[in-house]
């Protein structure tokens, strides 16, 4: 079973509180997403991976940069 509404989210921050996120709330399914987390946004791209996961295949995202919102 595949769940596109969801993905796996690769890399970044070891704390990052999820790592299986919503799509919906984010992008499109294919897109970069950018997740907000402490005073700025993760960012991830897409990959042609999928993972295994207890919500069935979902698409993995990886990690490739940070961005700080001003202040």
């Amino acid at each position: 079973m595949t769940d596109a509404s969801k993905a796996v989210l690769e890399g970044g921050p070891a704390d990052l509180p999820e790592r299986i996120v919503s799509l919906a709330d984010t992008a499109a399914p294919g897109t970069d997403l950018k997740i907000p987390f402490r005073g700025g946004y993760e960012h991830f791209k897409a990959t042609s991976r999928r993972q295994e996961t207890a919500e069935g295949a979902l698409p993995v995202y990886e990690w490739w940069e940070r961005t700080e919102l001003p202040g």
